[in-house]
């Protein structure tokens, strides 16, 4: 997900990320090794509704 920073975060944890670029990417899949920012790990697998699906 886009957003238009500066953007700050407050995880589950308690603890404050925060970025100040003019657009941040957050990360919704949970994939990221840079979470909550976004570092597009979700490119690299297919979405959860086509893995193990069967080819046509």
């Amino acid at each position: 997900m886009l957003i238009e920073g500066p953007v700050e975060i407050t995880l589950p944890d308690g603890s404050v990320v925060r970025s100040d670029r003019f657009m941040a990417a957050v990360c919704l899949c949970g994939r990221s090794a840079r979470y909550p920012w976004c570092d597009t790990s979700h490119r690299r697998r297919p979405p959860r509704s086509r893995r193990g699906a069967d080819p046509e």
